[in-house]
């Protein structure tokens, strides 16, 4: 995070309620990424924060994307709309995948023309990718343990094993080429087991498929899920490449590439929001006090993503437990109902940190209230 002297000076400057984004930690978060687990290739979860600064920065990198909407995909697609053709076609071929397991008719004709790898996870998705975007590559998303994740998608997405090589037929049956699997073991996933039973189950997968002659499985992607350090009970990024590493390496071969949608891990810890109390109250004998921020805003992730975000004042003092909601006219704009903080008047502010992944991505404008300004530090 940005020096608090650095936060108190860009919220003098360019007000409250602000957003502030430190690229060092983005490219830092990537190269650590690259540096446990450097047999897999990092395919940025875009939908994390799609703010197009973010996705320049890793590109830059050398990063791949995972897209799951043409809005997504375009703004990948913007970075190499001045290469020749056959080089356009070898970047979206090596660094994106449609990630989106259920893709609407419309979506999959304007996909087609750009040939791109795309997920599927039920019989239905084959015959309307053959049909609509018969030119993609087909990866198969399957179903594996989200236990213990914040976030649980299982329930949602995924081919049960059992039927997979069948779908796989079926893909080829059609002249699809399936090129690979997927799975994702849960967002914010605290339990490393979820990975090791999803590694041994695709492997068990593509060895079925080679057995009955599908020899051109060449993709793991590992999905995503990988835990940002929030508090204190998130073991260490090492120790979970550590486990991810060993059985890589013991399941799959050299002719297996390994690919991997980190999002969270590569941007909630590069960004603080900033807000300024507009208001206070007494209420039931508790101090409650009313930010420019809410959950309709960069604190979405309270609602959408079941994540708490600690609040901090610049002001010192003794602290009480308090509430702090958001602008809104809505009870539901509530941002926590026992927060530690220190005697705060009317104009102070507060920050957030680690607060960069599935936040700012889904402010609204609701009763009126424009998103967070964005600021971008150390491009």
């Amino acid at each position: 995070m940005a020096k608090l002297s650095t936060l108190e000076n860009l919220a003098d400057t360019h007000g409250t309620p602000l957003f502030i984004v430190d690229h060092d930690i983005v490219r830092k978060n990537y190269r650590d990424f690259k540096k446990y687990l450097p047999r897999v290739q990092v395919f940025y979860a875009v939908k994390a924060n799609s703010d197009p600064e973010i996705i320049k920065t890793l590109y830059e990198q050398g990063s791949s994307f995972d897209v799951a909407s043409m809005n997504e995909f375009l703004l990948v697609h913007k970075y190499i709309e001045d290469l020749d053709d056959d080089a356009r076609q070898k970047f979206i071929w090596e660094k994106i995948i449609y990630a989106n397991p259920i893709k609407d008719r419309g979506t999959l004709r304007e996909l087609d023309k750009y040939k791109p790898l795309v997920t599927f996870d039920n019989m239905d998705e084959i015959y309307k990718i053959k049909e609509f975007a018969p030119n993609a590559g087909l990866v198969l998303r399957i179903k594996v343990p989200n236990t213990g994740a914040m976030v649980e998608l299982s329930s949602k997405f995924g081919a049960d094993p059992g039927t997979s090589v069948e779908m796989i037929e079926t893909a080829h049956s059609l002249g699809l080429v399936v090129e690979g699997l997927s799975f994702h073991v849960g967002s914010q996933t605290t339990n490393f087991e979820n990975y090791i039973q999803a590694l041994n189950i695709a492997a068990g997968i593509i060895a079925e498929a080679r057995m009955k002659g599908y020899e051109k499985l060449k993709i793991v992607d590992i999905g995503g899920g990988f835990p940002a350090p929030y508090d204190t009970n998130v073991e260490p990024f090492r120790e979970l490449a550590k486990k991810l590493n060993s059985e890589i390496d013991r399941l799959f071969d050299d002719k297996i590439e390994i690919i991997a949608e980190p999002g969270r891990f590569l941007v909630a810890t590069a960004c603080t929001a900033v807000a300024s109390v507009i208001g206070r109250a007494d209420r039931d004998e508790k101090r409650c006090y009313y930010i420019n921020d809410g959950v309709y805003h960069t604190f979405s992730g309270i609602i959408f993503d079941h994540c708490k975000y600690r609040l901090q004042a610049f002001k010192t003092g003794p602290k009480e437990i308090c509430a702090v909601f958001g602008p809104t006219c809505d009870a539901l704009d509530t941002i926590s109902l026992a927060e530690e903080l220190p005697d705060l008047d009317i104009g102070d502010m507060v920050y957030s940190e680690n607060i960069g992944a599935y936040s700012r991505a889904s402010s609204t404008w609701f009763n009126g209230f424009p998103p967070a300004a964005i600021v971008h530090i150390n491009q």
